[in-house]
């Protein structure tokens, strides 16, 4: 990807990631999308986000370094179905030097809100399997993504906490 190119994809507002398929074997005997199945909707969409800013497969096989993530927070929304279509918009919350701090939506095709993802990514050297500094390139990148995110209303979703809320007796 071209240095260029790379700049444009990270100033995207907000990220929109290429339509997926629901498939049939990935629904579970509620006859609805299984929870294990969001995440590798949410994954596959993020792994198309680091593409973009220059942190896919190349980079894997070029430098040796990958992302991996420490922490995962999926709420469900609405149902989703076999054989519909779904959209995910990404927007990158916070990052520093090592961390990435990212947030997804999945919408149905008739745009209902179906599920959302909060992540926390580290950077990783996969030589030693510590974590490790982003290159200048992909902080400048993610920089300007970041910028272009920050402008966005927030979600009322992002920071969820999960808990059972009682009423005072």
């Amino acid at each position: 990807m071209t240095k260029k190119a790379a700049e444009t994809m990270a100033d995207t507002v907000p990220f929109k990631c290429s339509p997926m398929l629901v498939e049939q074997q990935w629904t579970d005997y509620n006859g609805h999308l299984n929870m294990a199945y969001y995440n590798v909707l949410f994954d596959r969409a993020l792994d198309e986000v680091l593409a973009a800013i220059g942190l896919g497969p190349d980079y894997l096989e070029t430098e040796n370094h990958s992302t991996f993530t420490a922490e995962a927070h999926v709420t469900y929304l609405n149902e989703v179905h076999a054989g519909e279509t779904v959209a995910i918009v990404f927007r990158l919350l916070d990052f520093d030097e090592k961390r990435m701090h990212s947030f997804e939506e999945m919408y149905r095709a008739d745009g209902t809100l179906a599920a959302t993802s909060e992540q926390m990514s580290l950077h990783v050297d996969m030589a030693s399997r510590k974590v490790a500094p982003y290159p200048q390139t992909i902080l400048d990148r993610m920089k300007t993504m970041h910028r272009a995110h920050g402008a966005l209303p927030n979600s009322p979703h992002v920071g969820h906490v999960i808990g059972i809320r009682r009423k005072p007796r």
